[in-house]
């Protein structure tokens, strides 16, 4: 391409952009037509024809030029909106929270190594002892942890309710604190409560969390919301809710089921075998949300069937 050929191109592009405030979009625009149009020119010209002529008929097979400048200054004002909105309500993280949050994580720790050691004899603890610390400096700062974080806004969701929180920390703590009475009861097997009483919380957690993700309601903010309407990812349960209600039972009778696998093993057979009604019922568990959530749903089923007829 000759001089008077880029002359030509960069005269008309100048032109045409001149109305039109410069930005960061815009000048991508800019420099990606100049070496189309160089290369359009370039074609043009070993046809035969004129550089101010092939200029000229390459800036005209463009199109709209202004509607195409347009719909980029658009893009552009989105961008700056977007930005704009985040740098406006997006979530300062609080110190607070973290600090609370690494001072109880160091007490789980180490009540959870104190636990242990006492289960398998290594530390030499009294059994009203070890139990406190099993639910006084292990589960509770557990569920203290689960419900401090839920109640912490993010840049996603709204903080969940208070009474919700504690819910779902009251379920944690359980949770862990028969997991903890459980590990105590591999060390000292004659203390049958032990078990009973990790068996009963460790059941109550999985009911409690089995409800409140049943009664879960959606605390996406409205502008995430609005771009999920426009763009839908929808799986399974979200298409078929009585899906995802049968898949809520399922998973309560198979939780305690293997509980009470837990319980039965663990009084006939010993603790050495026991644990594998908790893996047996993991895999189960795993089993079945790939089997719900990735299954044909009654939709599906239904306009198969019509098909068929």
């Amino acid at each position: 391409m000759t001089t008077d050929d880029s002359f030509s191109i960069h005269r008309r592009l100048d032109e045409a952009f001149a109305p039109f405030p410069m930005s960061p979009g815009l000048q991508d625009l800019k420099e990606e037509l100049r070496g189309n149009l160089a290369a359009r020119v370039g074609e043009l010209v070993a046809q035969g024809a004129e550089p101010d002529e092939a200029a000229r008929t390459a800036v005209a097979e463009l199109g709209d030029l202004p509607a195409l400048i347009d719909q980029v200054q658009a893009g552009d004002d989105t961008l700056a909106n977007r930005q704009a909105a985040y740098q406006l309500y997006r979530v300062r993280p609080r110190a607070a929270f973290v600090v609370r949050t690494v001072l109880l994580a160091l007490v789980l720790t180490v009540a959870a190594a104190s636990v242990a050691l006492a289960a398998f004899g290594v530390l030499d603890l009294q059994l009203p002892i070890a139990v406190a610390v099993a639910v006084v400096a292990f589960a509770l700062p557990g569920g203290v942890i689960t419900a401090d974080a839920l109640r912490q806004e993010t840049s996603v969701h709204y903080p969940v309710p208070a009474p919700r929180a504690a819910y779902y920390g009251a379920a944690s703590a359980s949770g862990l604190a028969g997991l903890a009475l459980g590990g105590l009861y591999a060390g000292q097997t004659q203390q049958l409560a032990l078990v009973v009483a990790a068996a009963v919380l460790v059941v109550a957690s999985i009911v409690l969390f089995v409800a409140l993700g049943a009664t879960q309601t959606n605390r996406t903010k409205a502008w995430v919301s609005e771009a999920w309407r426009e763009n839908p990812v929808e799986d399974r349960f979200t298409r078929d809710p009585m899906a995802a209600a049968r898949f809520g039972i399922y998973a309560l009778v198979l939780w305690v089921l293997a509980a009470v696998a837990f319980v039965v093993l663990s009084m006939t057979v010993g603790f050495a075998w026991s644990w594998l009604a908790i893996v047996a019922g993991f895999v189960a568990f795993m089993l079945l949300i790939a089997a719900m959530l990735f299954g044909p749903d009654a939709e599906s089923s239904r306009r198969g069937k019509a098909g068929r007829d």
